[in-house]
């Protein structure tokens, strides 16, 4: 079966449909066009499913692709390898259900330039995957960048008709290609001095990352790398204050666009300072950890009392996942099994709340042209269903017991309160429960103002959900409340 499951395939699988769906030669047909992109996501998610079943944490699946015998740039070291472990496993899987979903609500959001938009689409899904499963620094560094083409023209596209927000929508789009440009700068510097000097002191020229030796680097080299590299995952984490190209990006974009932006673009710069700073520079990352420990504190606090002032359904989701963001980072810094475990495990239950709230919030601005929660109002009378899974979502992203992010929230307060590296970790700790209260708080504002009270007249015959949006909704309840009664399907594949 091993011989069957190939990363090359797993990524390759989007960019071959990206040409494909670019090529004169496919039809123009937006029914067409929608079916198949819908069709090769599912197909695609299964296929990821699939490796994730059979997969060993004891043996991870690796490849490595040759051009004519030789390595990608052998001079330099630099190979096109690929690796895929215990979480780069879990993040592919996620992905792929992420884009999945994302396709399928797809059908009521777009509206015009279908061949473009599920191009970009594929091109995305496969340099998220490239991040994913890179093994080398620079074919990581490449990935990256790559993220920014598609991004960019997703959140700025006309894919709507009459979109109030589209000019908007491209402001917020420039303004996330030149945040992302100034963390990349920073990012590039640090690999290019981690491969130098890793080669000055250890005679390896190589960016693989199994072939970096960090205690034979100067401190203060590792130091200043780890700074480097840190500027470029926090601006796409985001860390306060390179965070404010997220909330007019997410908010901008069209809602399958905020649904991948959310669920899964942030998940990359977890992702980066994990295989980075944590695994390749872990003693730098013991010094540098208090203070972004308190950086992660700020993400919760300052974001979550922003929130609270937030009117705009999609603005609260936007800043509430820069607060969730925080979590994760302090689950990292906690520098253990179980703050390593809690960071993951909350990546995937905060892509599938976002993603999930996302969702409500596109169905209520479908609906009713209106996104601000003061003009909203007496949606659950119209909407029933619409409004069991609200309330059953937003329920799940304030931490309630039964569902993925409570299970993590604890986890991640247990991992840094048993941080070995120093107290102000636990402090963080201390600090931080009590204030993932300010949740509970803006979520169920967003929930009493928008459904309850006297339903508007020229609201009384909106319709309910569609049958795609049931699937959508379903599937990733079905996912928060699985993970939060088995929380062990995640926890148990994590190596520390």
């Amino acid at each position: 079966m091993n011989i069957l499951l190939s990363i090359p395939f797993l990524i390759s699988i989007p960019l071959v449909i990206f040409i494909i769906l670019l090529s004169p030669l496919f039809t123009s047909n937006e029914i067409i066009i929608r079916r198949f992109s819908k069709s090769v996501f599912g197909l695609h998610f299964l296929y990821a499913f699939l490796m994730l079943i059979f997969f060993n944490p004891a043996n991870p699946y690796t490849s490595s692709i040759s051009f004519f015998g030789l390595d990608w740039v052998q001079s330099l070291g630099i190979k096109f390898s690929l690796k895929i472990d215990s979480i780069s496993m879990i993040l592919v899987t996620l992905t792929s259900f992420i884009f999945f979903m994302a396709s399928i609500s797809s059908k009521f959001n777009i509206r015009k330039n279908h061949k473009f938009y599920y191009s970009m689409l594929f091109l995305l899904e496969f340099a998220i995957l490239g991040i994913f499963t890179s093994s080398d620094m620079f074919l990581f560094f490449l990935f990256w960048e790559l993220e920014m083409v598609p991004a960019y023209f997703l959140i700025g596209g006309k894919f709507q008709e009459n979109y109030e927000y589209q000019d908007d929508a491209k402001k917020s789009a420039i303004k996330f290609i030149l945040f992302t440009f100034f963390g990349s700068m920073f990012m590039l510097l640090g690999i290019l001095l981690l491969h130098y000097y890793n080669f000055i002191a250890n005679g390896i020229l190589s960016a693989s990352f199994s072939d970096i030796i960090d205690s034979t680097i100067p401190n203060g080299i590792q130091l200043f790398i780890a700074i480097c590299l840190l500027i470029g995952f926090g601006v796409k984490l985001p860390i306060i204050p390179l965070h404010t190209w997220l909330p007019d990006a997410h908010t901008n974009a069209s809602t399958p666009v905020s649904m991948v932006l959310a669920g899964i673009l942030l998940k990359t710069g977890a992702y980066g300072i994990y295989r980075f700073n944590f695994e390749l520079l872990p003693q730098s990352f013991k010094i540098i950890a208090p203070i972004l420990a308190i950086f992660a504190l700020i993400n919760i606090i300052y974001t979550a009392c922003v929130c609270y002032a937030q009117t705009d359904i999609k603005r609260i989701i936007a800043y509430s996942s820069i607060s969730n963001m925080g979590l994760v980072l302090l689950g990292l810094c906690a520098d253990n099994k179980i703050g390593l475990s809690a960071s993951v495990f909350h990546m995937v239950a905060h892509g599938l709340v976002t993603c999930g709230l996302f969702m409500i919030a596109g169905i209520v601005y479908l609906r009713f042209k209106d996104r601000n929660i003061n003009t909203l109002q007496g949606i659950a009378v119209p909407m029933p269903r619409l409004f069991g899974f609200a309330v059953l979502i937003i329920l799940a992203s304030i931490g309630v017991p039964m569902f993925a992010p409570f299970v993590s929230e604890i986890l991640t307060i247990i991992g840094a309160m048993n941080a070995d590296i120093s107290d102000i970790i636990k402090f963080t700790a201390l600090f931080s429960l009590p204030l993932l209260i300010l949740s509970s708080c803006y979520m169920l504002k967003f929930l009493h103002n928008g459904f309850f009270g006297e339903v508007r007249e020229e609201f009384v015959k909106v319709n309910d959900l569609s049958v795609h949006e049931f699937i959508v909704l379903a599937s990733i309840l079905t996912g928060l409340i699985i993970f939060g009664l088995f929380p062990d399907a995640i926890i148990g594949m994590i190596n520390f």
